[in-house]
């Protein structure tokens, strides 16, 4: 990759960094990207309703939020035929190159944001230096600008290439919120691929080193449990109320006592709890927002029913009811290793890298598993890439950026892995 290549790729980047928005409002993100997939040239170019399941999507907002991202879109220039076909929060786009007979290989990326307020501070690159994020409340906290540059620059290094088959880039929306990796999977785009990689940048890995098979996946589920009770006069007549608020404590409590399992790592949250009108009121309603994990997929099926079991027992305590709503979900899985070895043999050729993994893991979760699963499924392999980068805040912090020069590292990585899958 020369120097033109690489600024012109940093500029991208930091015009995407700029306009962080979060998922199922990826508007002018997609609008943006669908321009660069037009300057490549592709022999495909899906976008809207055509790139998801649209039954499957998951945690999509309410129609007013909707409209107002892509009101703002719009201010900024998007374009119109862009946010007319991702109308209704369709968001993210599906490529194809076509180059001859071969194996079909993809590379998901993803493009969404979080809500997080971007650091002011003057050591903080993109504040100091005119790309901090332009959208209050909101940033580019796990560097998916990052990952959905990459995708572009592996797509146009392969159009360059030597490679013979098929390429397909997926930009996947909602990943943060575990919501579109199922929608994406569910399309059939992935039913034909031999080979899917995905990719992280950072993960705590510094600049130059690559993780070829990313494994440790947790799979996840993501709830809300919501409590009925019967208001009352807290002080005049407390017994004739029926305590939502009671029951989402008790619920809470318990949740955290769920006996954890020898067969692997457990995890359970109660994130957000809310609940209750005033003192002297005994509360009616109450909510409580929380997610289950499990090292396997059966660990997490584990998981989420004592919690649902938990939660219900925590509401007949107390003659409440409770609605619970599962939100997102994500299963677990493996990285091939046949295929995590081609990545680790084609870094090895590559400048700038300077350390190589075979596998390392991750430690929390990612909505990639359905892609990967729905691949593997189909008898294809598939793997998650780790792609270093030295970052000076962690992830999902007001400090977090990335290390532009692992931006042609991964490129040049992965584009490299889909050229010898050819061979």
């Amino acid at each position: 990759m020369n120097e033109a290549q690489q600024e012109r790729l940093r500029s991208l980047r930091r015009e995407l960094h700029s306009y962080p928005e979060p998922a199922w409002r990826e508007f002018y993100t997609t609008s943006r990207i669908v321009d660069e997939l037009e300057r490549i040239g592709v022999d495909q170019l899906h976008i809207g309703q055509a790139v998801v399941d649209g039954d499957a999507r998951m945690a999509v907002p309410d129609d007013d939020e909707l409209e107002d991202w892509q009101r703002k879109a719009r201010d900024a220039g998007a374009r119109e035929d862009v946010l007319e076909a991702v109308d209704g929060g369709f968001t993210g786009a599906l490529a194809v190159l076509e180059q001859g007979e071969g194996p079909t290989v993809a590379l998901r990326v993803d493009i969404d944001a979080l809500p997080i307020t971007e650091s002011d501070s003057a050591a903080h690159a993109p504040a100091s230096e005119g790309f901090r994020s332009a959208n209050a409340g909101y940033m580019h906290a796990c560097g998916h600008d990052a990952h959905a540059t990459i995708g572009l620059g592996v797509l146009e290094a392969v159009k360059e290439s030597d490679f013979r088959g098929t390429f397909k880039l997926v930009i996947q929306p909602a990943e943060e919120v575990i919501g579109g990796g199922k929608a994406v999977a569910e399309s059939g785009h992935l039913d034909d691929v031999d080979h899917l990689l995905a990719i992280h940048i950072g993960l705590d890995h510094p600049t130059g080193e690559i993780v070829a098979g990313v494994g440790g996946f947790l799979a996840v589920r993501q709830f809300k449990a919501t409590f009925t009770g019967e208001t009352a006069h807290a002080g005049g007549h407390p017994a004739q109320g029926r305590d939502a608020v009671q029951a989402l404590a008790t619920a809470v409590q318990n949740l955290h006592a769920i006996r954890r399992h020898g067969d692997g790592a457990t995890r359970v949250n109660a994130g957000v709890v809310a609940g209750g009108t005033a003192t002297n009121i005994v509360p009616e309603e109450a909510t409580l927002e929380g997610e289950v994990r499990g090292e396997t997929t059966h660990l997490k099926e584990y998981m989420s029913d004592r919690a649902d079991t938990v939660m219900s027992s925590a509401a007949e305590m107390h003659d409440c009811e409770v609605a619970i709503e599962t939100t997102a979900e994500a299963p677990s899985a493996v990285s091939d290793d046949a295929l995590a070895s081609v990545v680790y043999d084609a870094a090895a050729s590559v400048p700038g890298v300077t350390s190589r993994l075979r596998t390392d893991d991750l430690g929390g979760s990612e909505d990639a598993t359905y892609l990967m699963d729905r691949v593997q499924d189909h008898g294809g392999t598939a793997t998650f890439v780790g792609i270093g980068t030295d970052h000076p805040g962690g992830h999902h912090t007001p400090t977090f950026d990335v290390d532009e020069d692992s931006l042609a590292i991964g490129i040049d990585v992965v584009s490299e892995t889909v050229r010898q899958l050819s061979e």
